[in-house]
């Protein structure tokens, strides 16, 4: 199952123009996308989701069929100690949460210490600071995964597009190829692409293809899943409904195995020699010691 957790929606997004984003995106194999919605300085207090519903299908094409849908924000971090980052209300609205750092403090506090799923940067732009590996391993230890879109250097000029290739390269190097989500964040069909073009793509820019393709399912998909748990849960609590019973099997230890089992120094006491009533356990050198004694003591006698 292919995953595609950005694609860009914004209340201007025309429902026609998504239906057909979204049927492209089925089209091309992709089963589960994320629409995401950029949130903007100040955060509402009570926010509530923008999205629109959809239909299971397209009206203009009733057989194709459309990916299931999730909902995501992706907040612009600047001042990680700012206060209006209203992140536990948000939990309960969309699917998915991200983080865009935009200076090297914000990025340093997501990787080391924010409670967030993804960073996504925007790799066409310059940034100010270089991708180390101690705090890009620490965020992938801590289980936050980053986001590389590559349509962004489709639709970046020159200048962006070798920004987004130097950027793509470094976190690549970064990171070891590791926790990296692909992502498309596309505005229109015109912006996404195959699987296969996509792996080539960045098997180019530095990562291999298995990574990719684990970037495309089983990375998003370990997101998707525990930030499904973290909303339906309660404080990491599982409800045990039954315990399997083991039934006993043919051939799994007989009478005397299990007696043996039961008096564990029995079973070491006969691969011992008898060498004493405290059983302990006589060399083959000092039994032949006390059998050439024993013979100089019976000659002695006679």
């Amino acid at each position: 199952m292919l995953y595609d957790l950005n694609i860009a929606w914004s209340p201007a997004t025309t429902t026609e123009r998504l239906l057909q984003t979204l049927t492209t995106a089925s089209s091309l194999g992709y089963a589960t996308v994320a629409l995401n919605h950029t949130l903007e300085l100040p955060f509402p207090a009570n926010p509530t989701t923008p999205f629109p519903s959809l239909p299971t299908s397209s009206s203009s094409s009733p057989d194709s069929k459309l990916p299931h849908v999730l909902h995501r924000a992706t907040l612009p971090l600047a001042d990680p100690a700012a206060s209006n980052y209203r992140l536990p209300s948000l939990v309960g609205v969309y699917d998915l949460l991200a983080i865009r750092p935009l200076t090297e403090k914000a990025f340093q506090n997501a990787c080391l210490t924010l409670d967030i799923p993804i960073i996504s940067l925007d790799m066409a732009q310059h940034f100010p600071f270089y991708f180390r590996p101690k705090p890009c391993m620490a965020a992938v230890s801590r289980g936050v995964r980053f986001e590389i879109c590559y349509s962004q250097a489709l639709a970046a000029d020159p200048r962006g597009r070798a920004n987004f290739i130097s950027n793509a390269t470094n976190l690549i190097r970064a990171t070891r190829g590791r926790g990296i989500i692909i992502s498309s964040e596309a505005k229109n069909a015109f912006g996404l692409r195959a699987p296969a073009d996509v792996v080539n793509l960045f098997n180019v820019w530095g990562l291999q293809s298995e990574k990719a393709m684990e970037g495309l399912r089983t990375i998003p998909r370990s997101v998707v899943v525990n930030e499904g748990m973290k909303r339906d849960g309660f404080r990491g609590v599982i409800n045990i409904v039954q315990v399997v019973k083991k039934n006993p099997v043919e051939g799994d230890q007989t009478d005397d195995q299990s007696s043996a089992t039961d008096q564990p120094g029995k079973r070491k006491n006969q691969k011992r020699k008898n060498g004493g009533e405290d059983g302990q356990t006589i060399s083959k050198r000092e039994a032949k010691k006390m059998k050439l004694a024993a013979r100089a003591a019976a000659s002695d006698k006679k």
